[in-house]
């Protein structure tokens, strides 16, 4: 059973926060999150870090000044997730109003997998590139850099994920690159671009370049910039949260692009009231849906279409893999959860899933479904061709996911084929028949690196909710706020009696609850169909619901008992 356990909140934190003004709730909630300083929830674009800080910028934006100078042909090999896609319209839009030549490319996962390898240096060849940028992946491509060499075509690397032992032989810019002390480490691939772009737009001003044409306003490209920061879940620091507040303030003023339109639309929700919980739970998963079914050249034809009306097709179209992509999702974890039924997951500090027939594009969010289920780092595999199985996992407070998997690398050399990724998120590959011999590796190295006590999980909440607090005014504040990875969004416990229940979409729940104070309220438990007692202590956040033009409030459960 999970622990219900009240974020500490630093006394002296909330006094100063009380005294510059905020309400008693939100002085509390931003103490519970480290804010003691009322200028770290202050969101102008002035107080973003210098992108003079970022190792490699300064250099690569002469590279690209350069090459837009030259008129020499630029081609971005992108990631086919939303950062990647939202990094490739970032890049192909910025650079495009730069004056550069470009184009782009994108890995079918199916077929080459991640990143510049050879191959891709192969497909990108017949663009006749004279410059290779890459965005949202390239620090392990040794290989594929290799080969871009020896076609005498330029490498620049733009990514954020962890670097290896060994580094390409190319010009990169990424925050956790050995030797970069920008302040942020948690830039998401399309923030990376959005700095290289800052950074090449002042070098081409110190050469004069905007004395006889305009300077473009690069503030245009946040929406696409809090779009794949917020759906990458990278920690939203000061930094980040900043990126996405302009970000949102563009939806909510109709300036966004025609593609993230389009995707508000297809998902039937309204840009002008723009969330995180929009772009991570609704545009998010829609543009993901085409790298994990087909190919994410859909998702950035999206993104880059000229209109609305141009984007709608692209979007619907996105909307429907979505669909399908939770089709098969539900399918996954139903097997996965047979398979779990036979064995004692209590007794094991990891999960190792694989079944040939699973979809390869879609272990990763089911990775993600048994990891929350089980609170165990989980990784899951699928058939990957050619006698390999490739795999997706995600993890828990306490293992460090991508040095787990380093340390089983070099503990049995050559098991792991491939792997890259992050803290809480990786991916790897395998041969089909060394599974079980991974999965006794992964299962001693987590038993070695995580102290027991972080396979307990402990559910933080923001205490009870006030009474006085149960408005339209106050939760519509706190839906405007910049919450995510690293700045959760509230969430809050307390004791109800249960009214009416029914299953609503086969999976979920929808009920009416009373709370302490006689008031009566909706309520919806996604993906929990079981029907609840009479009286429950329920974890919660609480939103406005729009439905059929009425507003009302509404709980989302996320755990009771």
């Amino acid at each position: 059973m999970p622990q219900i356990q009240p974020r500490v909140v630093p006394e002296q934190l909330e006094s100063r926060l009380r005294h510059a003004g905020y309400s008693a709730l939100e002085a509390r909630l931003y103490a519970a999150r480290g804010i003691g300083d009322e200028h770290e929830l202050e969101y102008d674009l002035t107080r973003l870090i210098p992108w003079a800080q970022l190792k490699g910028a300064a250099a690569a934006a002469v590279r690209l000044a350069d090459a837009i100078a030259r008129k020499e042909r630029i081609l971005i090999v992108a990631d086919y997730d939303a950062d990647g896609a939202t990094a490739c319209a970032v890049g192909m839009k910025g650079l495009g109003m730069l004056g550069a030549t470009i184009g782009f490319v994108v890995p079918n996962r199916f077929e080459y997998g991640y990143g510049l390898t050879p191959e891709i240096v192969e497909l990108a060849a017949q663009q006749s590139p004279d410059l290779i940028l890459t965005v949202d992946n390239g620090i392990a491509s040794v290989a594929g850099v290799a080969a871009a060499k020896a076609r005498g075509i330029d490498v620049l690397i733009t990514d954020h994920h962890l670097p290896g032992e060994h580094l390409p032989d190319a010009l990169i810019v990424n925050p956790n690159q050995p030797g970069c002390d920008f302040p942020s480490k948690n830039l998401a691939g399309c923030g990376v671009m959005f700095y290289v772009l800052m950074a090449t737009r002042a070098e081409m001003r110190s050469r004069g370049v905007f004395a006889s044409q305009p300077e473009p306003n690069l503030g245009q490209l946040l929406d696409l910039v809090a779009l794949g920061t917020v759906a990458d879940v990278v920690r939203l620091d000061a930094n980040n949260r900043i990126l996405v507040e302009h970000g949102l303030k563009r939806m909510r003023s109709g300036k966004a692009s025609a593609g993230v339109l389009a995707l508000f639309n297809a998902a039937g929700r309204n840009p002008h009231r723009a969330s995180c919980f929009d772009l991570g739970f609704t545009l998010g998963p829609r543009l993901n849906a085409a790298g994990r079914l087909d190919d994410m050249g859909l998702g950035i034809a999206c993104l880059l279409a000229g209109s609305e009306q141009s984007a709608l097709p692209l979007a619907s179209e996105l909307d429907q893999m979505n669909r399908a992509r939770r089709d098969i999702e539900a399918g996954m974890r139903d097997e996965a959860e047979a398979i779990l039924a036979s064995v004692n997951v209590a007794d094991s500090w990891s999960i190792c899933l694989y079944r040939a027939d699973w979809h390869q594009g879609v272990v990763g969010i089911v990775a993600s479904r048994v990891k929350e289920q089980f609170h165990r780092p989980t990784l899951v595999f699928a058939d990957g061709g050619e006698g390999e199985i490739k795999g997706s996992g995600r993890s828990i407070p306490g293992l460090h996911l991508r040095d787990a998997l380093d340390l089983v690398s070099k503990r049995h050399e050559g098991l792991i084929l491939k792997f890259g990724g992050h803290a809480m998120a990786a991916g790897l590959s395998l041969r089909t028949e060394d599974f079980a011999r991974f999965q006794q590796a992964f299962e001693a190295v987590c038993r070695e690196l995580m102290p027991a006590t972080a396979l307990e999980r402990i559910i933080e909440t923001d205490g009870a909710l006030p009474e006085e607090s149960y408005n339209m005014e106050v939760v519509a504040r706190l839906d405007h706020q910049v919450w995510g990875q690293g700045f959760p969004a509230p969430r809050f416990h307390d004791e109800f009696r249960v009214l009416e229940q029914r299953v609503v979409g086969e999976r979920h729940l929808k009920v009416k609850l009373a709370t302490r104070f006689g008031m009566v309220l909706d309520g919806i438990r996604f993906g929990s169909p079981q029907a609840l007692p009479d009286k429950v202590t329920a974890v919660f956040s609480i939103s406005i619901n729009e439905f059929r033009g009425e507003r009302i409030l509404q709980l989302q459960l996320e755990h009771c008992e």
